[in-house]
């Protein structure tokens, strides 16, 4: 099996050792359950949403650097609204940002933060282009 190196603090090591024996055990369990969850959430997420929100949504996270303490419904609220209300985002895409706006507002935070990882995902993919954009939000 394919080995992963990841950054945990310290908190979350002592949470791995304390539930699992130790933070390999829990690394090993946790990584793969965590991506299969991710994976679920989005196709259940991805079904509430229109392909031309979904795009506007995916466009409105382009150049965006995501960090784990602005992964929550507040800054997903703000960052899609700010590039409606700034470039017309969701015209060039045929959304109704009232719709949009109501859709992501019955989020919660969870779902906020799997919606912008896999929103930002597309810009870093070595898979993916502006040009495919309909079949990614096809795809996953």
């Amino acid at each position: 099996m394919p080995q992963v190196a990841a950054r945990i603090n310290e908190q979350q090591e002592k949470w791995l050792k304390d539930y699992f024996r130790t933070k390999s055990a829990g690394a090993e369990f946790i990584l793969p359950w965590a991506v299969d969850t991710f994976f679920r959430a989005i196709s259940a997420i991805k079904g509430i949403f229109s392909g031309p929100e979904l795009k506007t949504i995916v466009e409105a996270h382009r150049d965006m650097r995501l960090l784990p303490d602005h992964t929550r419904l507040d800054y997903l609220l703000l960052r899609v609204m700010d590039a409606c209300e700034v470039t017309q985002l969701h015209v060039k895409h045929g959304a109704s940002k009232a719709s949009l706006e109501a859709k992501l507002k019955r989020l919660d935070d969870t779902q906020a933060t799997a919606l912008m990882v896999w929103a930002s995902a597309f810009w870093v993919s070595r898979n993916h282009t502006a040009e495919n954009l309909e079949v990614y939000i096809k795809d996953y």
